[in-house]
């Protein structure tokens, strides 16, 4: 099962995360091999780090619980907030085989979550969404896929990893998405990201 999972920095909290970088790495190293993507999301403005983004195949909900609440960042209080959620990935890689890398160009971690109310076609709107991100965007694609509920069915959003010319490239490809389009977002977040990991 793979699994989404997004950690909101406090706002104060930025010295506390650099003194714990080598014990959130090695944490971290415990699922080398079942990482998918991952790294720091960064305010479009201003300074700091605004929370921590991994997406991990890992057996179960219990596990998926362990890795976001025994990791370091967490129990000493970095975060704020901790989303959890099933994921599927569409393109069937990690993050480290994207070829991409354009010298100028931005990363982005885009996190759409949908409504409660979700009554469309998902289905219709699943396929319509592949096309048109795989045939718009295919070499600036990353990793996406949906946010779903632990039951690996109920659709409950969209996440997705591109590398884009800028932020106004990142607002225009969600403004002509097809669930955005149907008016299926709650809400649509776009942060700056950048690969994580040890350098």
């Amino acid at each position: 099962m793979e699994y989404f999972v997004y950690c909101r920095d406090r706002a104060d909290s930025l010295d506390l995360r650099r003194e714990l970088t080598e014990a959130h790495w090695t944490f971290m190293d415990g699922y080398a091999e079942e990482l998918i993507a991952r790294g720091p999301t960064f305010p479009a403005e201003g300074d700091g780090v605004s929370g921590s983004m991994h997406i991990v195949e890992l057996p179960d909900a219990a596990a998926a619980r362990t890795f976001a609440f025994e990791e370091p960042n967490y129990k000493a209080g970095v975060y704020r907030d901790v989303l959890i959620r099933r994921w599927r990935n569409t393109l069937g890689r990690t993050m480290w085989e994207y070829k991409g890398a354009t010298a100028g160009f931005g990363r982005f971690l885009i996190l759409a979550q949908g409504g409660a109310d979700a009554t469309a076609d998902l289905g219709l709107l699943d396929a319509a969404q592949r096309r048109y991100l795989e045939d718009g965007y295919r070499d600036r694609l990353i990793a996406y896929g949906p946010l779903l509920d632990e039951d690996g069915v109920t659709w409950l959003g969209t996440a997705l990893l591109v590398e884009l010319a800028d932020r106004a490239a990142a607002e225009a490809l969600m403004a002509a998405e097809p669930y955005a389009r149907a008016g299926l977002y709650e809400s649509v977040e776009i942060h700056d990201w950048e690969f994580g990991g040890r350098r």
